[in-house]
Parts: C-alpha cells; sequence; structure tokens
C-alpha cells in the first residue's frame, strides 16, 4: 500500500480554499500512484474552529464538503477530519471525526474518544468523546487503527486519562496505526510529539504514521512535522516543518517489517529527521531559536494573508524589540509591505535614532521620522494647572508612549497598515507597558518571547551579516522615556528576571520553590507579585503569536481580581 501524508495549510471557515486544497492533493497523490492519502485532524473546517461549532450553517457546510471530497476519492482513498452529529439522546451535539472515504462515498467514521481540555485547548466544550466501541479499518488487505491527536497522548507514566484508546486497538490486531493531528507548535512540542508516536510504536509493536497540518491560525501556529515511525520507534521520514509538504510512503507486505520499507517522495526530498536533544531556554547555543524566527515569520505572513491584509506598520525604538519585529515583520511580508516609523522625543539618545535608520537602511524599508516633543508639550501645558507643583512621573512616562500610540495608529487607519506590536514576554509578565501606548497592536510579534531570547533571536538574524546593528544589541535596554533611563532601573537584570517570570509561568513553580532554588527572597517576591498585579493589562493586549507551552492569552487563564501571592 502506498500512503500519502498531506500536510496543509488550512483556515479556519474558509470551506472553498480547504476543499480546493484537499482535492488538489488527492490529485497529486493519485498522480504519484498512492492508494491512501491522508489529512489533518479537523481539515475540512480548520483548526481550532471554537463557537463556530455551535452554528447549524457551519456544521451543515462541513458535510456537504466531506460529501464534495467522498466525490473525488475514485482509485484512491482519503482520511478526513471534520466535525460530525451525535445522534444520541444524550452527550454533547458533535463528535470530532476522521472520516474514511473511498469508491465516491464514506466508508466509515471514527470519532476521537480523549478530548484536550488544557492550556489552548477546550474540546470538550463541543465534543462528545467516544464511547462506541473501537473498530479497525480494513482497505485493500490492511488494517489499520485510525486515531486523531489526543488519543495517542495517554501512554506516558502518569496517565492524564482513565482510558487508552491504542490498549482497545492492539487488541483488534491492527497492521498499523495512523494519527491525524492539529497539534500546535511550541519551541520543545516537535521532541514531544516524536516521543509519544515513538512510545507507541514501540509499546504496540506497530509503525505510526502520523499527519499535523501546518500554519498560522491567529495566537496559534502549527508546524507540521508530519512523519512515519517504524515499530522500532524509529522516524524513517518526515515531512518539512513550517510549509506545505506531500510525501508518498511505500508499506511493506501486511504483517513484514516497517524498516524494510521505502518512500518515494516529492520535492523538495530533503526531509529532516527529527534528533533529540538537550532545551536549554537561555543559551546562545539553543537550537530552539531557528525554530521560534521560523514560527514568528510564518505566524505574522497568514495572520496577515488570512485577514486579507497586506503592510504592516512597526514604531521603530534603535532598541532590540522593535528591531527584531520589523526584521520578522520584512521577512514575513517582504520589505516593500512594511513601514518603520522613528518617534524620538526629548529624551531619545542620537544612537537611538541612528540605529533605527540603520536598521531601515539594511532592510530596504520605508521609514518616517516624526519628532514627539511639540505633541508632548502641548498636552503638558493643557495638563499644566493639574499637575501643578507635582513632581515628573509615570504620568509624563505614558503621555509620551501614547502620543506615539496615535500617531501610529493615524498611519494605520489613513493607510491601511496594521500595527505591530513589539512588547517581549518578559516586559508583558511584569506588566512593564503602557496602556493606549506601546501595548497597542493589532498582532503581539514578540509577546512569547522573553527578552533575553529576543537577544538570542537578534543574533541569529546577524548570523550570516550584520541586519540590526550591533549597538543595538550591546546597548543597555531602556525605554527612553526619561533621563538616562534604564530597564534596571525598574526591574531586576533581565538575565535574572528571565529565569524567574520561565519557572513560574511556565513551570507554575511557586514562590518556596523559587528560594530554595537560589534565587533571592526580595526578588522573588517582587516579581511575582507584578505578575500577579498587571493581569488586567494582558487581558487587553493584541492577540499573542504563541511559541512557548505557555503563552499569555487563551492558553492561560488568570482571574483578574485575586489575591494569590499579591
Amino acid at each position: 500500500m502506498r500512503i500519502a501524508l498531506a500536510q496543509l495549510n488550512y483556515h479556519v471557515g474558509d470551506f472553498v480554499n480547504n476543499v480546493s486544497r484537499i482535492t488538489e492533493a488527492i490529485e497529486k497523490a493519485k498522480a504519484q500512484q498512492a492508494d491512501l492519502v491522508i489529512f489533518a485532524e479537523l481539515s475540512i473546517c480548520g483548526y481550532p474552529p471554537r463557537d463556530f461549532l455551535e452554528f447549524d450553517d457551519f456544521i451543515r457546510r462541513c458535510n456537504e464538503a466531506v460529501a464534495s471530497i467522498a466525490g473525488k476519492c475514485q482509485g484512491i482513498a482519503a482520511i478526513v477530519g471534520a466535525p460530525s452529529k451525535n445522534t444520541a439522546p444524550k452527550g454533547k451535539p458533535l463528535y470530532n471525526t476522521a472520516y474514511f472515504l473511498a469508491d465516491g462515498k464514506i466508508l466509515a467514521k471514527v470519532h476521537k474518544t480523549l478530548l484536550p481540555n488544557y492550556d489552548v485547548f477546550d474540546e470538550y466544550r463541543y465534543f462528545e468523546p467516544n464511547r462506541l466501541p473501537y473498530m479497525v479499518t480494513e482497505y485493500q488487505g490492511y488494517r489499520f487503527a485510525v486515531t486523531i491527536c489526543e488519543d495517542l497522548w495517554n501512554i506516558s507514566d502518569d496517565p492524564l486519562y482513565v482510558r487508552n484508546p491504542m490498549d482497545e486497538l492492539a487488541k483488534l490486531n491492527p497492521d498499523f496505526l495512523i494519527n491525524i493531528a492539529a497539534s500546535p507548535f511550541s519551541y520543545n512540542q516537535a521532541e514531544i510529539r516524536r516521543e509519544v508516536l515513538s512510545r507507541n510504536a514501540r509499546t504496540y509493536s506497530l509503525p505510526a504514521v502520523y499527519v499535523n497540518q501546518v500554519g498560522g491560525q491567529t495566537e496559534l501556529i502549527f508546524d507540521g512535522g508530519s512523519m512515519v515511525v517504524d515499530s522500532q520507534g524509529e522516524v524513517v521520514a518526515a515531512l518539512n516543518e513550517f510549509e506545505e509538504d506531500l510525501l508518498v510512503w511505500e508499506m511493506p507486505n501486511a504483517k513484514c517489517k516497517m524498516q524494510n520499507a521505502k518512500p518515494e517522495v516529492t520535492e523538495p526530498v530533503n526531509h529532516q529527521i527529527f534528533k533529540s536533544s538537550n532545551h536549554q531556554i537561555f543559551k546562545s547555543s539553543n537550537h530552539q531559536i531557528p525554530l521560534i524566527n521560523s514560527a514568528l515569520t510564518l505566524g505574522i505572513k497568514d495572520y496577515f494573508g488570512k485577514m486579507g491584509f497586506s503592510r504592516a506598520v512597526v514604531g521603530l525604538s534603535g532598541g532590540i524589540d522593535s528591531a527584531v519585529t520589523l526584521v520578522l515583520a520584512a521577512n514575513a511580508l517582504g520589505n516593500e509591505n512594511v513601514r518603520a516609523v522613528l518617534l524620538p522625543s526629548q529624551y531619545s539618545s542620537d544612537h537611538s535614532i541612528a540605529d533605527a535608520v540603520s536598521l531601515a537602511g539594511n532592510l530596504n524599508v520605508q521609514y518616517d521620522i516624526i519628532p514627539i516633543e511639540d505633541a508632548y508639550h502641548s498636552i503638558g501645558k493643557a495638563l499644566q494647572p493639574h499637575f501643578a507643583g507635582l513632581p515628573f512621573n509615570l504620568a509624563e512616562e505614558n503621555i509620551q508612549a501614547r502620543i506615539r500610540a496615535v500617531i501610529l495608529m493615524a498611519i494605520s487607519n489613513k493607510f491601511g497598515h496594521i500595527l505591530l506590536n513589539t512588547s517581549n514576554k518578559s516586559e508583558a509578565a511584569v506588566g512593564f507597558g503602557t496602556l493606549y501606548g506601546d501595548m497597542c497592536g493589532g498582532l503581539s510579534v514578540l509577546g512569547d518571547v522573553y527578552k533575553t531570547q529576543v537577544y538570542e533571536l537578534a543574533r541569529f538574524i546577524n548570523k550570516d551579516r550584520e541586519i540590526i546593528p550591533l549597538n543595538s544589541i550591546l546597548k543597555p535596554p531602556s525605554a527612553e522615556l526619561r533621563p538616562d533611563q534604564k530597564d534596571s532601573d525598574s526591574l531586576p537584570d533581565y538575565e535574572i528576571l528571565d529565569q524567574v517570570l520561565y519557572l513560574y509561568i511556565e513551570q507554575r513553580k511557586g514562590p518556596d520553590d523559587l528560594i530554595a532554588a537560589g534565587f533571592d527572597e526580595s526578588v522573588v517576591q517582587r516579581v511575582l507579585k507584578l505578575v500577579n498585579t498587571t493581569e488586567h493589562k494582558r487581558h487587553q493586549t493584541p492577540p499573542i503569536l504563541r511559541v512557548s507551552p505557555k503563552a499569555f492569552g487563551m492558553g492561560r487563564r488568570m482571574p483578574i481580581v485575586a489575591k494569590y501571592l499579591s
């Protein structure tokens, strides 16, 4: 049997686009004499559809799309993902379903059993878990166990669910297992995903075929990483990451050893096979940085493309965050579609302006310089009777940030540009940003990237030539809202801050754990209080591109009015 793995970029709710992509992939697979082509979880409607699933019309269109694709399955079979109706008198109205299509019709349906309800996942809100007897699908003399994403993820030593679908499916003596998935990217997900598949293959002595989707869906970025794993748990073929791809794999005769199979692949032929390595989040040798760079670029590109936007504007300060954001935007959208705006105040240093101009020149990006000093003094004059006798403080600093936001949003409105937010995760975590000022934007590019990682991204960007001026990387970070201001005046050094934040946010370590790990108690208490008392700010930020296992936004649901550690 020749099996095609089709790794595609879907668009939630765009049935015409999704059906077209799936149909085209079926034709490509047929041209390569594939017997079966496999697509991702909920490929018909795109993932995650969220509350669209509550619309009867949405489900009707899903059903029509499945029927349309079934009609194309003549001389080839396909597995696609889509919601299906639960006809039982009790339970949720829908199943998350894998459809097996052949001979122009639906031959079988397999429902997802394990419904993730953690982090960015909320499937139990919509779907009923499968409670029907398990069955294998038979085709051309092969018996295969079809599973959907999470159905393979209960194989750890500390199971999350009370059932393990593969335990039941293995009793039915399948020849191999198939898993269709919608597994979003985070910087360590590929290695975890590979281990889950490998462990299933070894445990049940079955080869595994895994198909994931690719592309950006608002905050979520899907990296693909589709693969074939032999019965010993070795990855024997893998599709390209962060791009659409198709691979045809010839399965051996039923019951034969998987490692005897040989792949036939489409261009490009250099399909990556994952290699395991240790993750050290704050080290310059970290292999995660190229992955994060690719993910953010794809996230920007698809956010704009799928929303029908084409041009971006970035407030360029000469600092590291706006510099990295501008480079990522230029790579994603093309330098001709990105505009930089420099907004110096009386506190801006000459080298910051020079660094920003140099970067714009290196990227061949249009830039404008619009000083804000006159606007700042005008507002100060209006407020003078009310602020008389009071010292300069955060109020005057925030006025500058908000003037910049007004100008950037005016350019956005006038020219149809989308403002990209440049705040990093460290700043967002401790509230080091101005609401309706530098926290404005249509998309947060670096909101899930710690400051120390931003520096690593900058060095990665400069690996072949200097694009970001070296001074932007080496100078002490500063908001430049008052004379000689430095971030370290208000915050611990980022090398310390980011480690505390990582352990608290990603690892969910409490203050006692952090102090026991060697961090100063006063620093721990101060940082955690800042995180917990600035939750209201994060609820008002733009969507944040997710690249870590625990990003601000849909995957981290914290109360605003709370007393914990405050």
